[in-house]
């Protein structure tokens, strides 16, 4: 064999064995990329994915963050695993100690960062729609926060959407819309509500769930007191049977709105507003208040008894009273401090 076309065979092979260990480094470098954990801190790291990004835009994203200095790989891994074209939308929180393949499957799965918003029981109308205008992960929508506007977006117009909203924990991704997450709210008191309502006692002086719910509210404020829900509910029922005034103080204060200066005095309690129950027989107009579960059930089943008054002791409970003198006296003890 010549001379020549001998070393064209010794270069090729030495080039083939070259080609063979450069692949086989870059094989063994993979498969430490992919099964190595990431460079996250101890809190883990959020990455927010957004619609029409792809693998190779968050790869870059991570890199420039220091999370991994080898992007390509990411992008060679994802299509290798089939995931690339799986990505989801949204924000995730990838856990400190997560290799590469781990945060693959984490943003095909769909399973995205759970914010959180808690309506509190008591709580009216305007104080429940400050916090949701506020809340950094929903997307706002809403021109304002007037009755108006909100039951309009939710297709109610002109429902009055005091107390129709659950008071719950709800959890919902980023980018939710207010519109969104106060249509589930409502929906969860409706159905709750209309619920509770085929279940209620017998010969309950209530004419529908709205008025289940006005009185719910009303309990709701009376009392922060879990046991003593259901006697209350019972004195205001007994009440309405014997057509006698609820006289509740926390409906005279709804009633002065913004006037209410946090001192409730006589000439309150004479001061009529369709809210008084001092002045007028019967429900006020509306709920008052966002009433919980607990209350609207207290209010369906009330507690058996003969009280017909209730007077705070001072501590947040009640003392009940069935005729006007126990209740004077109570009041000479707990109010007037006699």
């Amino acid at each position: 064999m010549p001379e020549g076309k001998d070393l064209g065979f010794r270069v090729m092979g030495l080039l083939l064995l070259g080609a063979s260990f450069a692949a086989a480094w870059l094989i063994m470098d993979f498969q430490a990329f992919r099964s190595n954990p990431l460079r996250l801190p101890e809190a883990g790291e959020i990455l927010v994915v957004e619609p029409g990004d792809h693998l190779r835009r968050i790869a870059d994203e991570l890199q420039r963050k220091g999370v991994l200095d080898k992007p390509l790989y990411l992008v060679v891994l994802g299509r290798y695993l089939g995931l690339d074209a799986r990505i989801k939308t949204g924000e995730f929180r990838i856990e400190h100690g997560s290799t590469p393949q781990q945060l693959l499957q984490k943003l095909s799965s769909g399973e995205v960062v759970q914010h959180r918003l808690t309506l509190i029981e008591g709580e009216t109308f305007k104080l429940m729609m400050r916090r949701v205008m506020v809340h950094e992960a929903l997307r706002h929508t809403l021109a304002d926060a007037s009755e108006e506007t909100v039951m309009a977006a939710l297709g109610l117009p002109g429902k009055n959407p005091e107390g129709e909203f659950m008071p719950e924990t709800y959890a919902f991704p980023r980018g939710t819309t207010d519109v969104v997450f106060l249509r589930r709210a409502y929906d969860a008191m409706q159905n709750f509500l209309h619920q509770a309502w085929q279940e209620r006692d017998d010969d309950l002086p209530l004419r529908s769930p709205y008025e289940a719910l006005i009185l719910a509210s009303i309990v709701e404020k009376e009392t922060a007191v879990a046991s003593e829900r259901a006697q209350i509910a019972g004195v205001f029922i007994r009440r309405l049977r014997k057509g006698m005034k609820l006289q509740t103080d926390p409906t005279v204060i709804y009633g002065h709105g913004e006037h209410y200066d946090g001192d409730i005095r006589f000439r309150d309690l004479r001061s009529d507003t369709p809210y008084n129950t001092y002045t007028r027989f019967g429900l006020p107009p509306t709920p008052i208040a966002m009433p919980g579960k607990e209350a609207v059930l207290a209010v369906l089943h009330p507690a058996q008894g003969d009280a017909l008054y209730f007077v705070s002791r001072g501590d947040g409970s009640h003392q009940f009273s069935s005729t006007l003198a126990e209740h004077n006296r109570a009041v000479d003890k707990y109010q007037r401090k006699r």
